[in-house]
């Protein structure tokens, strides 16, 4: 390793986990903690002054979130590495992610074990996910995967509304709703929309 720490930012608005990482990156001689910030709006200022080399995000923050923020910080800084930090295994969040430009996505819970590891290993190029996310994708890849019309209905069924209430929502007739409820149970392997609605909050595709 070089004699340049490396510059590490953490965004998330829990002032706990905050200290948590702090306490944790302050006792690496090669990691040094620059910022920290509560917000994706307040992260993207302190990266423009701060330029730290990674920046541990987590997705579920008040305004603009995580995903959103991994967007923004890419497409003005594309060689930013993000490391995703989350309580949340599901492979749909995950692969929104990453795709956003996500280096890295780590479950909360594997901080201690794994996050040292994850941040020099992002620093240098590389990915690192956890094992049950990385399984998770894997375990998924191959499925259809719902467009952006059965996601709508599946949050709107999420919501306690009736096929019939869904239709006028959307514009569309009843048939056509339960069109797209057969659809969501074949794709997700639901044998009804309860079931549906829990397998799809599960993997991230909605949110509860």
């Amino acid at each position: 390793m070089g004699s340049t720490p490396i510059k590490v930012m953490v965004v998330d608005d829990h002032l706990f986990l905050r200290e948590g990482l702090r306490a944790i990156i302050d006792a690496q001689s090669d990691l040094k903690l620059v910022s920290e910030a509560e917000s994706g709006e307040e992260a993207l200022e302190m990266y423009a002054t701060d330029r730290p080399d990674v920046v541990l995000m987590d997705l579920q923050m008040p305004g603009m979130g995580g995903v959103a923020t991994i967007e923004a910080m890419k497409k003005h800084w594309p060689t930013v590495r993000i490391i995703v930090l989350t309580t949340y295994a599901g492979d749909s969040q995950a692969l929104r992610a990453l795709r956003a430009g996500a280096s890295g996505y780590l479950l909360k819970n594997s901080l201690r074990r794994e996050l040292l590891d994850a941040i020099r290993s992002v620093h240098e190029g590389g990915k690192h996910l956890s094992a049950e996310v990385a399984a998770g994708i894997a375990f998924h890849v191959i499925d259809d995967t719902l467009t952006e019309r059965e996601t709508s209905v599946l949050k709107l069924a999420a919501d306690g509304n009736s096929n019939k209430q869904i239709a006028g929502k959307l514009g569309v007739v009843e048939v056509t709703v339960k069109g797209y409820m057969k659809a969501i149970f074949a794709k997700l392997r639901a044998s009804d929309r309860t079931h549906a609605v829990t397998i799809a909050a599960r993997r991230g595709i909605i949110e509860l």
